[in-house]
C-alpha cells in the first residue's frame, strides 16, 4: 500500500449521506471512495485540458490557412460531391 498522508475534509450532510450509503453498497471504505473519486476527477480535467489543447492547435492551423488567402480558381470541372457519385462507391 503507498503511503497515504491525513487529510481532514468538510461534507456537507447530503455528502455525508451519500458517501456513508456507497460505502455500505461498494464494501469500500469512504476515504478508498474519496480517493478514487478524486483520481476520477482529475483524470476527466486531465482529458479536458487535453481536449482544449488539440482544439487550440486546430484553431491555429485554420487560422493559418485562412491566412495564406483563397484558393486559387482552377480548369477543374468537377465538384467535390461527383466523385461520389462514381458507380461502385459508397458515401458511407
Amino acid at each position: 500500500m503507498p503511503v497515504m498522508v491525513r487529510k481532514q475534509l468538510y461534507l456537507e450532510p447530503r455528502q455525508e449521506r451519500a458517501l456513508k450509503r456507497l460505502a455500505k453498497k461498494t464494501g469500500k471504505t469512504e476515504a478508498e471512495i474519496i480517493r478514487e473519486a478524486l483520481d476520477r476527477h482529475t483524470a476527466e480535467l486531465q482529458r479536458e485540458q487535453d481536449r482544449l489543447k488539440v482544439w487550440e492547435e486546430q484553431k491555429d492551423f485554420i487560422r493559418q490557412w485562412i491566412a495564406k488567402g483563397p484558393v486559387p480558381k482552377t480548369d477543374r470541372t468537377w465538384k467535390r460531391e461527383d466523385a461520389y457519385d462514381r458507380p461502385g462507391l459508397s458515401r458511407h
